[in-house]
């Protein structure tokens, strides 16, 4: 399978489309100037105690106050809490993790009360951006992500990826890790770490303990709220998180994100510094390889996706349905079950990459195609199991209900991408209503006599539809012909048949269009 990644750098936001075998699997939009993205970490202020939550709301500097449930806090949440009042209260160099006594861990059924109260400072971590009314979701369980490890303070322990799946390698990285991590620093070894040399692990641990203790040297510059570490910029955490062997090319069209995204390549996998290639072509560079053109058919509520079948895909406040329909395909010779089967693990393809595409998550309920035999049923729910295993974000899916219908739950960490692909249209723009159409000639007529009466314009071409043209032009004494005894000059009309019925444009005599 060929990966790429095409970015789109703008003014105000940085696009990135992903591409599996040219297909496009998953769009990211970022504002420049975003803030509060998943993984930053703040020091931030208790607002409010809400003991019938038992949760506190924070002030992160967001609009909206944040919200931490007590289960967010983390089990070291006593440890944290000590460390942040020492790292505020010090003077010199913040505390080191591995000699700091770590306290007793917090009660599983505690009260938000035992532990926080308001006006006190808290070290947090935003785990969900704010949505729609919404501010964001905090935890204080705090963790620090890397190419191949993530790093958690205030923890001893060595987790390894569920994805590894040979034993002798789980062990040899698990013993690795343990070698050389400092004491009071837990790790979580990612699946790209399978097969990685020591040298490079321990690179990546000590620079990320270090981005640690940098920040907390700092800690008491500057007023509270305030972001003490940032997340990468969507960029670079997409590549971080899915850059691997079958990627072939990184295409982007900025000079500065160009070098920004070869120096990152080059610090994460060095030998795949050669598919960053910065692109200078004359048109837009998502339509130079195709993503326009796969967003316009891929968003929107119906989705084309084999030989006629379609999905429907409705969003509520609770909950996103998806319907699969046959179209065209029900007319086929086929029997019924067959045919079913078929439209249905097309589906689940179709499915699995518009969730990632969309980014959808919550509840997610697919209506299939319905289908009689267990095995069928059995077989899509396969299908769509195999489907999702690409798909980073947390999912749940549960097999066919006996009414075909199929629940899926996805986490949702961002807002959900909806991009609106219907274009307004040129007659009426965007109203439903158009100006009579008798009146058309006469608005043409006024145009001119305002171009060459006012404007001062020596020549001038007309374009119009078609038919206009023949209107215009048709009969002895035809529109045009009492134009040119009426102005004085001779309007040249040419007929564009790509335009509206109702459309028309003027031009000068150095063919650019005259501005209305």
């Amino acid at each position: 399978m060929s990966t790429e990644l095409v970015i789109d750098v703008t003014p105000s936001e940085i696009a990135i489309a992903l591409l599996e075998n040219k297909q496009l699997v998953e769009l990211n939009k970022e504002k420049r100037n975003l803030q509060f993205a998943v993984g930053d970490i703040y020091l931030a202020r208790v607002k409010r105690i809400m003991p019938g939550l038992n949760a506190a709301f924070i002030d992160v500097g967001y609009e909206r106050d944040a919200f931490l449930h007590y289960l967010d806090l983390g089990p070291q949440f006593r440890t944290l809490n000590k460390y942040v009042k020492s790292s505020l209260s010090r003077k010199g160099k913040a505390p080191s993790i591995p000699k700091i006594k770590i306290e007793p861990e917090i009660d599983k059924n505690g009260k938000i009360t035992d532990v926080l109260k308001s006006g006190q400072q808290v070290l947090v971590q935003i785990a969900k951006e704010p949505i729609s009314t919404k501010g964001p979701r905090l935890s204080s369980e705090i963790s620090i992500a890397g190419r191949n490890l993530v790093l958690i303070p205030f923890s001893d322990k060595v987790s390894i990826s569920q994805k590894i799946d040979t034993p002798e390698e789980k062990k040899r990285l698990k013993r690795l890790i343990e070698s050389i991590k400092p004491k009071n620093f837990g790790v979580i070894v990612r699946t790209v770490a399978e097969g990685k040399k020591v040298a490079v692990l321990d690179q990546e641990l000590r620079s990320l303990v270090e981005k640690w203790e940098t920040a907390f040297d700092k800690i008491t510059f500057g007023e509270i709220p305030r972001l003490v570490i940032s997340e990468l910029n969507r960029t670079s955490a997409v590549l971080r998180d899915v850059l691997n062997g079958s990627f072939n090319n990184i295409f982007v069209n900025e000079d500065a994100a160009y070098l920004e995204l070869k120096e990152y390549i080059n610090t994460i996998a060095p030998e795949k510094g050669k598919i960053v290639k910065l692109f200078d072509g004359e048109l837009p560079i998502f339509s130079h390889y195709g993503v326009d053109k796969q967003i316009k058919s891929s968003f929107g509520k119906t989705v084309s996706f084999k030989s006629g079948a379609y999905l429907i895909i409705e969003h509520t406040e609770a909950l996103h349905v998806i319907d699969v329909n046959s179209g065209n395909r029900s007319k086929l010779g086929e029997d019924q079950e067959s045919n079913a089967l078929e439209v249905n693990l097309a589906a689940a393809h179709e499915v699995a990459r518009q969730l990632r595409l969309r980014d959808m998550g919550g509840i997610i309920v697919v209506d299939f195609i319905d289908m009689h035999t267990v095995e069928n049923k059995q077989r899509v729910f396969e299908k769509m199991k195999e489907a999702m295993s690409a798909d980073r974000t947390k999912h749940n899916i549960l097999p066919l209900s006996r009414f075909g219908l199929m629940q899926i739950t996805r986490q949702r960490v961002r807002p959900e991408l909806n991009i609106e692909i219907m274009e307004k249209c040129p007659t009426c723009k965007g109203s439903g209503e158009i100006t009579p159409s008798v009146l058309l000639v006469d608005d043409i007529e006024n145009y001119i006599s305002f171009l060459i009466n006012e404007a001062s314009y020596k020549k001038l071409k007309l374009k119009v539809h078609p038919y206009i043209a023949g209107y215009i032009k048709q009969g002895l004494f035809s529109k045009k012909l009492k134009w040119f005894f009426k102005f004085k000059k001779s309007i040249a009309v040419e007929s564009v048949g790509s335009y509206q019925f109702l459309e028309f444009h003027f031009f000068d005599d150095n063919g650019e269009i005259i501005k209305d």
